[in-house]
């Protein structure tokens, strides 16, 4: 294996050699989506960073187990123990089923994934198939005196906790403090009055008469708390300590911070050796709110179908510009950005795919391959920095370019390096497809067939095959257009 990855440790606020408890096996978990809308930009930027992390990884040799799981009950609309949950909310609007809602927005979300082409987890639990592991988790925690049932819901008991406990770690919060801030908000929230004290959360609600997604417990019918499940979850698939837990720097407070209580409340010992989190996407410097109106779904984005947006741009665009940042730093989206980013990856593409084109000629290399190729290595070890990564891929498309035009030189050992290892970087480990190559060069190698056929026909006064041919092309949805400079076509 190469040098080890370092990889910034949110518990520790630093960055740390990663050595996996089990080698050669990694686990990893990553809280998945709340499946009740369409997949948008803040989805977009998570799994694209842990997609990279896993390729990256296997490529060093490691096994991952990559678990990503779908919330599809217990997640409450301001994130906290009130309100309406939010799947059943929408279930209510569109007056369907809430497993109805869960189906259309999971098969939306995977269709997302598919075209920014990350890869499937290797287990995609749901929330609402581990109940029983829910159940068993919240008895484990009021058997061990960190929680207590009333009125059928239960709750977690952060002061019991904090007593022997570091509530907090995490997020760098005080367990004072929270409970003071939490003080503070109404007491009258619904439900708010049963906690021994304003920083619980709950474990399990019971459902009010209304409440559509219910499951009988010990405590009587009723529902998990959203932390809950992903303890369980995880435990489940990873085992009580497992190698990499990574989410949103968004779910580092209260959600994080609520696992690892939960988890060591349960069993006694910190489930995770490394916390990991990508940052927020910014839109033209706001946060992304459905408030505030720049909310941008990836069908719009793709599509270029919204008021912020002058063009339709790539899945792979849009993947190029979230690796164009490091996964820690904000990204700020903006239209004159996407465009940007979409003309650095035209370049870079038509610079990869030109090493095919370069001859060796030299015995010896002017420039020291070895050496960059170390830095694409360098870059991902220094906690997954693409954005330099990147920069050293277009330096080796520069020297390409340089070696074409027979300034530089290059050996055949060393072009068969530098071209091999620019396209692992780029396309296995980066995840980068080519758009244009997938079914576009030889599509448009068909039409020119076709077009070229159609006009031989026309020379020969053969209207019937000429016609013919434009005629099964409109049914196929493709239509011609006859000008002075020749025939074109669009689908």
């Amino acid at each position: 294996m190469h040098h080890p990855i370092q990889l910034y440790n949110t518990l520790n606020r630093k960055k740390e050699n990663f050595v996996p408890i089990n080698e050669p096996f990694v686990g990893l978990y990553v809280c998945g989506p709340t499946v009740y809308g369409d997949p948008h930009l803040g989805h977009a930027r998570p799994y694209t960073t842990f997609d990279v992390l896993v390729r990256y990884m296997e490529h060093l040799g490691y096994r991952v187990r990559y678990v990503r799981n779908i919330t599809d009950v217990g997640h409450l609309e301001n994130d906290g123990d009130s309100g309406d949950d939010k799947i059943a909310k929408k279930a209510r609007l569109e007056q369907l089923e809430p497993m109805e809602v869960v189906q259309q927005y999971t098969v939306s979300f995977h269709e997302a994934m598919a075209l920014l082409n990350n890869r499937p987890p290797a287990i995609e639990p749901r929330a609402s198939g581990h109940i029983i592991e829910q159940i068993v988790m919240v008895e484990q925690l009021i058997a061990n005196g960190f929680a207590y049932e009333v009125n059928g819901s239960v709750y977690f008991d952060v002061t019991a906790y904090a007593k022997n406990h570091d509530y907090g770690k995490l997020s760098g919060r005080v367990v004072e403090d929270l409970i003071a801030g939490a003080g503070n908000e109404r007491r009258s929230l619904e439900g708010q009055d049963e906690k021994r004290n304003p920083a619980d959360f709950a474990l399990w609600k019971k459902a009010q008469p209304e409440h559509i997604m219910r499951w009988p417990s010990p405590w009587g019918e009723g529902f998990p708390g959203w932390h809950i499940e992903c303890s369980a979850m995880s435990k489940k698939y990873l085992g009580e300590t497992f190698d990499i837990h990574g989410g949103g720097m968004d779910l580092l407070f209260p959600h994080h911070e609520s696992e690892i209580a939960q988890s060591k409340g349960s069993c006694g010992h910190h489930p995770v050796n490394f916390w990991m989190h990508n940052n927020m996407i910014t839109i033209d410097g706001q946060k992304m709110g459905k408030s505030l109106g720049n909310f941008i779904t990836l069908d719009e984005l793709f599509r270029g179908k919204h008021p912020r947006l002058s063009q339709a741009y790539s899945p792979m665009t849009l993947r190029f510009f979230i690796l164009q940042a490091q996964y820690r730093s904000t990204l700020d989206f903006s239209n004159e950005a996407l465009q940007g980013v979409e003309k650095g990856l035209k370049r870079l593409i038509e610079g990869i795919k030109n090493l095919d084109k370069l001859q060796a000629n030299a015995d010896n290399s002017s420039f020291d391959v070895a050496a960059l190729v170390q830095k694409y290595y360098e870059a991902l070890n220094d906690d997954l920095n693409t954005p330099i990564l990147i920069a050293h891929l277009y330096e080796t498309v520069r020297l390409g370019n340089l070696v074409a035009n027979g300034t530089e030189k290059i050996t055949a050992s060393d072009l068969i390096l530098l071209r091999d290892k620019a396209k692992l970087m780029f396309f296995d480990i980066l995840g980068m497809r080519d758009e244009q190559a997938v079914g576009g060069n030889q599509l448009e190698g068909v039409m020119d067939l076709l077009l070229s056929l159609r006009q031989q026909a026309k020379m020969n006064k053969d209207f019937a095959t000429s016609d013919l041919i434009r005629d099964k092309l409109a049914a196929l949805g493709v239509q011609l257009k006859d000008g002075k400079e020749g025939t074109s076509w669009t689908i």
